[in-house]
């Protein structure tokens, strides 16, 4: 699937004299190889959940799973919005990235089939699934939803003696 290539907007403000916009390629790159990711939904009262998970990037959108009973897929039924980080706990290098859309759950055996398969070649068990019944199963029979949150905003903050703020737009 080709994806939609945003453009690139460096925020002078909060970037080095000497800096460049961080090319979408770089920050796709970046969404693909990370191994941890964290995710923040809005509680019904408002409060934000943050909790950290697992996630690949396949077809232009970051895809993530979670059990039908758990926080997270409790926030989304009510507010889809929500916001994907990742990157690293240092200061003078890396690249930390923010992924703004919307959650939407994936029914689709064929994509679902896709998704595990991307999820075996990426992660260790016990990140394998069986796609059964619209959904992903563990080795244990637990049953989780898969959510896709495909970019409409995205930011990466570039660290580093040269550092960077790029937004992406979608």
């Amino acid at each position: 699937m080709n994806e939609k290539e945003p453009t690139a907007e460096l925020h002078p403000q909060f970037s080095s004299d000497n800096a460049t916009p961080t090319e979408w390629a770089e920050a796709r790159e970046r969404l693909e190889r990370a191994e941890v990711y964290w995710l923040t939904t809005m509680r019904p009262d408002g409060r934000p959940h943050v909790t950290p998970l697992v996630s690949v990037w396949l077809d232009g959108a970051l895809f993530f799973c979670t059990g039908r009973d758990e926080r997270k897929a409790q926030n989304l039924a009510r507010n889809a919005h929500c916001v994907i980080t990742t990157g690293c706990n240092s200061l003078a290098e890396g690249l930390d990235l923010v992924v703004e859309g919307e959650a939407a759950i994936v029914s689709d055996e064929a994509k679902l089939q896709r998704v595990a398969d991307t999820y075996a070649s990426k992660y260790e068990p016990p990140f394998h699934f069986t796609v059964r019944d619209g959904a992903f199963l563990n080795s244990a029979g637990g049953e989780a939803l898969v959510y896709q949150v495909t970019p409409t905003k995205a930011f990466g903050f570039g660290k580093g003696a040269s550092f960077s703020q790029t937004r992406w737009r979608f």
